[in-house]
């Protein structure tokens, strides 16, 4: 142990740290190559020399240690600072006795002789190779991120919280019509009022900043440079310093205007009639509940007129779809003209209209506007130089009266309907009491259906699926049909609406899911091609508790691959209540079973929710099909659905194909799956079966493109 009184050895002292400090000292020559007369223990670490090797240059100098293209920035840099009589520091590349090139920092001053001459230089140097390494990577970070901020597609953006530009990329310049980004910062400088359109809406984003931090697919109307409006869609955070005090926001726009046009025109479908651009069924009923409001506040009257064409089919039959869709225009057109403008004219479908009449005090209102209306109806119509007559029965039902709900007066306009056909057409009637005929067939029918379970009257028909890429028949869809003794096959149309209201929709549902797998699987054990059946799902099945439950035990008693069946729910059922069934879709899936969205296009999908269903394959409409080879519109639409389905990953099949036309269009438009008469009609499972032994499709009747298969 060192003698705590014993002096300081002071040479020892240094010596131990020079011999021990991460670097070398050294003292060179003024001369040129630098001669080393003294370097420290750690030359050996920094250069792989050991001193007595570099001292006096003995094997080598440490002017030849340094690379070339260093040695002129290394020694005009020193020389320079000794002839200013300053300390320099230099950094430079060495190579190693072992090959390997080091990144150095030499820091060193000069020292005089006896003569005042500069003779010497005194110095440290230190290997900093991984701090240069560090130093690139974060340059080579900044390259990139500058690349990533000037190229990307997005808008890239850095504000202060009280609206002014800090930073912006040429994506966003270019998203608000501004030539460059610094022009863009200069011209913004108060963005709640320059540029949203709702100047609340920046209050809003600023609102969610102080609150969460961050916001996600914060969408805004805002004004382009030019004064336009488009739609963008933000997601940005709030950076903020060490106290925890916002320093500015940073975020990506996308510019969103086209996918808010395309959802535009699908909210507008899902509530208007694509031929008419009338309120549609789902629209009609909300008109008829707010009329009901306003009519119990104001003590008024309202009005349900259902519209119906007389021998409208026979026209449409013999004359085609083009003559019969301008006699529907037509008529919407007569119809608007005879009514007030707080009064709405509906398509119900087909030929029905229906007229939601408000603000009325006494019946004599009603009749004033139903006469017109006959009137107007009845007028010839001339199309291409052939004019034709036109009538219609018209039934009437009124609030409070009749009803107080809109099913019950629509119910009741529609048996007063079918009571002024009975009187001869080209009138109108009145709902009474005693038009309970009508309601009588019904509850027959409801009695019968009771029944017709237990009595094995239904039957399952099949209409093929093609896969347009091969021709093939790839998938069925089964389709109810009731057999019902004395009256012959009854299609869904006609009953299933009973069977939701009476709930028999549960057992029914689960027959018809039952034989579908059934028959399916004995397909397959057939040798058959296997193919993917799908079953329509009711919304009263889908809501109930047990359908996943019943769907495994159909698919367990048929020992049938999930994968062999598709479950099939309307567009419109789909958005109505979209989180919940969005989880009980997710329960389907995890069966193994595929997921179908039918009727797309007459819904009100919010794009938002159907990326995060679990959704294989989306069906469009028939409506839409019908005329894509003559209607532009329509042309326009489907286009849109299957760019969006193969946007978001999904098939997209094509209902209601019966022309030629109607599949060369699909096909050139890229959609996957086709289905219609063109190929094939609904059939019963032989007929099925017989298809799938010839393994090709069938071409049958196009002569009946009004019989809609449900």
């Amino acid at each position: 142990m060192t003698d705590p009184a014993a002096p300081l050895d002071v040479t020892r002292l240094l010596t131990t740290i020079t011999d021990n400090l991460v670097g070398m000292i050294y003292r060179c020559r003024i001369d040129a190559i630098w001669t080393m007369e003294y370097v420290s223990e750690g030359c050996h670490k920094l250069t792989g020399y050991r001193p007595d090797e570099l001292v006096f240059n003995n094997r080598v100098s440490y002017d030849q240690m340094t690379l070339p293209e260093d040695r002129e920035h290394v020694s005009r840099t020193i020389r320079a600072a000794l002839a200013a009589n300053e300390a320099f520091d230099v950094e430079y590349r060495i190579r190693r006795a072992d090959g390997k090139v080091r990144w150095v920092l030499e820091r060193g001053v000069g020292l005089y002789d006896q003569y005042g001459h500069l003779a010497w230089i005194e110095g440290f140097i230190q290997d900093i190779s991984e701090r240069m390494a560090a130093n690139e990577a974060l340059h080579e970070a900044v390259r990139r991120y500058r690349s990533i901020f000037e190229h990307a597609t997005e808008g890239i953006f850095q504000t202060t919280p009280e609206g002014r530009y800090l930073n912006a990329n040429p994506a966003l310049a270019h998203i608000y019509g501004h030539a460059s980004p610094d022009e863009l910062v200069a011209h913004l400088h108060d963005i709640q009022r320059q540029l949203y359109v709702l100047p609340e809406r920046r209050a809003e984003f600023v609102r969610l900043m102080q609150a969460h931090g961050v916001v996600r697919n914060f969408e805004s109307q805002v004004y382009r440079r030019d004064g336009h409006i488009i739609w963008i869609s933000e997601n940005a955070r709030a950076v903020r310093d060490a106290d925890g005090s916002v320093q500015f926001f940073e975020g990506t726009v996308v510019d969103i205007t086209e996918r808010k046009q395309h959802e535009a025109v699908l909210e507008h479908q899902a509530s208007h009639d694509s031929l008419t651009g009338l309120p549609n069924r789902s629209l009609l009923r909300d008109r008829i509940e707010q009329a009901i409001v306003k009519a119990q506040r104001d003590n008024h009257l309202v009005a349900v007129v259902f519209v119906d064409l007389d021998h409208f089919k026979l026209i449409n039959d013999s004359l085609g779809h083009h003559v019969g869709d301008r006699l529907l225009l037509e008529v919407a057109d007569r119809l608007i003209a005879c009514v007030r403008s707080h009064d709405s004219v509906a398509r119900q479908g087909g030929d029905e209209f229906v007229l939601v009449l408000t603000e009325l005090h006494e019946e004599n209102e009603i009749l004033a506007i139903v006469s017109r209306l006959l009137e107007v109806i009845s007028q010839p119509w001339m199309d291409e130089g052939q004019e034709y007559g036109l009538s219609c029965s018209v039934g009437i039902s009124c609030y409070p009266q009749d009803g107080g709900d809109p099913d019950a007066l629509l119910r009741c306009a529609d048996a007063a309907m079918y009571k002024a056909k009975e009187s001869g057409r080209s009138t109108y009637h009145f709902y009474t009491p005693e038009l309970n005929q009508a309601i009588s067939e019904r509850l027959e029918l409801e009695n019968s259906l009771r029944h017709a379970l237990e009595r094995d009257e239904f039957r399952v028909y099949y209409q093929p699926r093609i896969d347009v890429a091969s021709g093939r028949i790839i998938g069925a869809e089964a389709l109810i049909r009731w057999d019902c003794p004395g009256k012959g096959i009854i299609p869904p149309d006609s009953f299933i609406s009973i069977a939701e209201e009476t709930g028999l929709i549960i057992p029914i549902g689960q027959w018809i899911l039952e034989e579908a797998c059934r028959q399916n699987s004995a397909w397959q054990r057939a040798g058959l091609p296997p193919i993917n059946v799908s079953v329509n799902l009711s919304p009263i099945q889908f809501r109930h508790a047990g359908l996943v439950q019943a769907v495994a035990s159909a698919l367990a008693q048929a020992g049938l691959d999930p994968a062999f069946l598709e479950l099939e729910l309307t567009e419109s059922f789909v958005m109505h209540d979209a989180e919940r069934i969005n989880v009980a879709m997710k329960s389907l899936k995890t069966l193994g079973v595929d997921i179908a969205v039918d009727d797309f296009g007459t819904g009100y999908s919010s794009l938002s929710y159907l990326k995060r269903f679990p959704v294989d394959r989306l069906k469009v409409d028939k409506s839409f099909v019908r005329d894509i080879d003559s209607d532009p519109d329509d042309a326009a639409i489907v286009r849109a659905i299957i760019t969006l389905g193969h946007a978001l990953g999904l098939k997209v099949v094509a209902e209601g194909v019966e022309t030629l036309a109607h599949l060369e269009f699909l096909r050139q438009h890229g959609c996957d799956e086709l289905q219609g008469y063109y190929f094939s009609r609904p059939i019963p499972a032989l007929d099925m079966e017989a298809l799938l032994c010839a393994g090709g499709t069938s071409q049958t009747d196009m002569n009946h493109p009004d019989d809609h298969e449900p």
